[in-house]
């Protein structure tokens, strides 16, 4: 059996062959290609460009750990959100759980607007019951634009503090990088921000944002700008931004917006889903928050299709100043209970 730790190097090996493959796709493929809708699932919708990854996830985990440690793997796009492999084990003997988004932030690196990141959390096989507060070792590799040179790699194991690492791509360089959270006691003059990318609860989800706000620093003054927002559209890429300073807070609260839009006759749209949450370990392992909108560990199963809200701070003083207004603003709106 494959312990823990020995799982570490091989799901970096996949992470690198990944990020080279879908590098060297967009290469050599126009954007229009790439953004080609393949397929549509209930969890989200299929690009070509998220093919290129797919394909080496089965043959990878067959070949490099099922020979010895059967497994679970959880990933959009295979049959039914999962597969136990080897093929012909039952889902009992599985020694692990690991889920894995191959692409986060597909249409940011189709469009090469910005990096996409490879996702995987590992989590003991607890049966259907496993969930995210119980992945003990979790991977975020970046997959850099073309015209980027540095690639960013973040690892965790639960205990044990984040390590990352950057990348030279041209040089084949690798070097230890520190990341640090915000250390600062408010959102004033930094990026803070709800994540609200797509079309569907975007006046309810700017309204919460401008109470909070304006609860955190008061008024707006004339020429002047309390604070930023930079809505990342890959929920790795939002953790990386916490973990290397960059953000202090960031809240996904789509999946709370249901009702709201029920009421008007409107569907609720694309929400974040475990697999993009599945490297939270190493953003709490770096000092980072996250938290559920009620403030508990997030305890989503380990599956494609569960819809799930978060909320991340840099450090504790700017959860004690955001926290309460967030809260406040969805019992305001019937959105979180009492």
């Amino acid at each position: 059996m494959i312990e823990l730790e020995a799982l570490l190097a091989p799901i970096r090996a996949l992470h690198e062959r990944i990020r080279e493959a879908v590098v060297a796709a967009c290469e050599q493929s126009a954007l229009e290609e790439m953004a080609q809708v393949v397929q549509d699932t209930t969890g989200d919708t299929i690009f070509a460009v998220d093919r290129v990854s797919e394909e080496l996830l089965l043959e990878f985990f067959e070949r490099e750990i099922a020979v010895t440690t059967p497994l679970v793997l959880i990933a959009e796009g295979l049959p039914g959100g999962r597969a136990i492999l080897p093929h012909g084990a039952a889902e009992s003997d599985a020694v692990w759980r690991i889920i894995m988004d191959p692409i986060d932030g597909t249409r940011g690196i189709m469009y090469q607007k910005r990096s996409a990141w490879i996702l995987t959390g590992v989590a003991p096989n607890r049966g259907p019951a496993t969930c995210l507060s119980d992945i003990e070792l979790a991977v975020q590799t970046e997959i850099p634009l073309l015209k980027q040179h540095l690639s960013d790699v973040v690892w965790a194991k639960r205990g044990q503090g984040a390590q990352a690492e950057r990348y030279n791509r041209l040089t084949g360089e690798r070097r230890p990088l520190r990341l640090l959270p915000s250390r600062a006691g408010t959102i004033a003059h930094g990026y803070a921000m709800l994540a609200r990318f797509f079309p569907g609860g975007r006046e309810e989800l700017a309204a919460i944002d401008e109470e909070i706000i304006r609860g955190a620093l008061g008024p707006v003054r004339p020429g002047k700008a309390h604070c930023f927002e930079d809505q990342y559209i890959c929920t790795g890429g939002q953790f990386y931004e916490l973990m290397a300073g960059h953000d202090r807070f960031v809240a996904d609260l789509r999946p709370l917006l249901e009702t709201v839009l029920a009421r008007s006759g409107l569907a609720l749209g694309l929400c974040c889903h475990p697999y993009d949450l599945c490297t939270e370990l190493i953003a709490r392992e770096a000092g980072v928050i996250i938290t559920d909108p009620a403030g508990q560990p997030l305890r989503a199963p380990l599956n494609v299709d569960t819809d799930v809200a978060w909320a991340g701070y840099a450090n504790a003083r700017l959860q004690a100043q955001i926290e309460p207004l967030l809260q406040a603003a969805l019992r305001q709106r019937g959105l979180l209970a009492e």
